[in-house]
């Protein structure tokens, strides 16, 4: 039966008083962008500048959310949001401190012992820590429940054997949290997992192999344990609560301005070179593409919101991850239908067909990051109650 109560996005527009907070990040960002080129800044959150993120924190403009007595600021997460819009507006390489400021520091604070409080989170405030996420698995898609990377319990704390793919940056990260099988006797493959920080620098045993994408980075990383050793206290929240801590966790990954400014400088960018002659079709086109940019900053807020507010947004994140890919897979097309120019790589071009060369070769990963379409879409239809 079709459950419609559970489908809302409560309005929470920006208070005026983050007026002078957006003033602020954007003067800052005028000055510090100037080094980086289009192209570079078409990168968005994949752009990998530990200087840049130091900066944001010495600013306290990196875990705004978290709590004071553990080095975070304790700030709203609605001022959280204005920041996060700002630097992925101007493409900020905001990617050494982003998952890390997005979600690893909120499911410590939230799951972790005081100790692992202590330790981390104010790294993470000062831009210092660099965070990846331990899901996916090869032969598994986003089946993240198949998971089967083990970690067994052994005199000293945990030994962990198995393989993680589709790494972002593990092969400079300090830091994983890992979904790891802890048990594997129950009737439910969704039990007997567990979360796990674990502490890439000083931990032998782990091998990261960067794997390369369309454009030639080698951000992704498959990334092998082989008798791994962890320290007891390396589990983090409760053994055998893996399942529903990493799908809390991925609240906080599907639903935010990154899912619909991935490629805004690219829409930006066609703007200015239709400006002056833009027929009334043209018009047409690009501004159904900003309503819909304007409606997913709408639902991305209100999940921020109710995330503010201590309400589980589950449901309502998987639908922004669903309409934000699909709005950002589209632009590079539009793109290349309304500017006679064709996309060229970097070195070539002009600053325009740059940005649409880099991003005509990144749009088709979107889909895949935070869950494939098929996965959230299954999510979808179990939270309306119609599968």
């Amino acid at each position: 039966m079709l459950n419609l109560d559970s489908l809302r996005f409560p309005r929470h527009a920006l208070p005026s008083a983050l007026e002078d907070l957006r003033r602020e990040v954007r003067a800052f960002l005028a000055d510090a962008l100037v080094p980086y080129s289009a192209v570079v800044r078409s990168n968005t959150w994949d752009g990998f500048d530990p200087e840049f993120s130091r900066k944001l924190g010495a600013r306290g403009w990196l875990g705004m959310a978290l709590p004071k007595q553990y080095g975070g600021h304790e700030r709203s997460a609605l001022e959280r949001y204005v920041v996060v819009e700002e630097t992925l507006a101007a493409g900020a390489p905001v990617g050494f401190h982003w998952i890390a400021d997005r979600q690893s520091g909120p499911v410590i604070a939230r799951y972790g012992t005081d100790e692992q409080k202590r330790r981390i989170i104010p790294g993470i405030a000062n831009g210092e820590i660099c965070f990846c996420i331990g899901m996916s698995e090869p032969n598994s898609g986003s089946d993240l429940a198949s998971v089967r990377s083990r970690a067994e319990r052994v005199a000293d704390g945990w030994c962990v054997n198995g393989t993680k793919i589709w790494t972002t940056n593990a092969h400079r990260a300090d830091y994983m949290i890992a979904l790891l099988r802890t048990d594997s006797g129950g009737e439910s493959k969704h039990r007997g997992l567990s979360q796990f920080l674990i502490d890439l620098k000083h931990t032998k045993g782990i091998t990261a192999r960067p794997i390369r994408d369309l454009t030639g980075r080698g951000h992704f990383n498959e990334v092998v344990f082989q008798d791994a050793l962890l320290p007891a206290d390396a589990l983090l929240g409760t053994e055998g609560e893996g399942w529903k801590q990493a799908t809390a966790e991925l609240a906080f990954e599907r639903s935010g301005p990154e899912r619909y400014l991935s490629c805004f400088l690219l829409l930006s960018r066609l703007v200015d070179e239709v400006r002056d002659h833009a027929s009334p079709a043209t018009l047409a086109k690009i501004g159904a593409e900003v309503a819909w940019a304007a409606t997913l900053r709408n639902m991305s807020l209100a999940v921020a919101g109710m995330l503010n507010e201590g309400i589980d947004p589950g449901l309502q994140a998987a639908i922004v991850k669903d309409l934000g890919c699909q709005f950002e897979q589209r632009l590079p097309g539009l793109a290349q239908e309304l500017v006679a120019l064709e996309p060229t790589l970097a070195g070539s071009g002009s600053d325009y067909q740059q940005v649409l060369g880099n991003l005509t070769q990144l749009a088709p990963s979107f889909s895949l990051r935070g869950g494939t379409l098929e996965i959230l879409r299954g999510i979808i239809a179990r939270g309306l109650g119609v599968r």
